[in-house]
């Protein structure tokens, strides 16, 4: 955690995780797998993308408890979640729209919490 904080991407993943944490402990993510075909917007899009891909190189990390490499990688969503909360609104008022980007986010949170809860690190 301590190399994780070192790097550029750290304070603006802490924001976006505690950014998440707060959307999430108002409206709980549904229950489900992400439904790829109701993502429209570009950047949720670009998002889940860049999960998936990140996902199987994260997760042996994981595994072995390399946590500095795990987050090092994880660094990369930086770009995709700023994108997402720039051009994506996540209380969107069609449900089924609202509950896959809830699902989405909850994604993300777990993908950093099973390493620390960086939302902690922000100033």
């Amino acid at each position: 955690v301590n190399h994780f904080r070192s790097l550029p991407e750290a304070a603006a993943l802490a924001a976006a995780n505690k950014r998440v944490a707060n959307i999430l402990a108002k409206e709980a993510a549904p229950t489900g797998e992400i439904v790829e075909s109701k993502l429209v917007e570009d950047a949720e899009k670009a998002l889940y993308a860049e999960i998936q891909n990140i996902l199987p190189v994260v997760q042996p990390l994981l595994a072995a408890k390399d946590y500095t490499a795990a987050l090092s990688k994880l660094a990369a969503l930086r770009a995709p979640i700023d994108a997402f909360f720039e051009g994506v609104m996540v209380m969107a008022d069609d449900a089924d729209l609202k509950a896959n980007r809830l699902r989405l986010l909850a994604q993300l949170r777990d993908l950093f919490t099973s390493v620390a809860d960086i939302s902690v690190l922000q100033h």
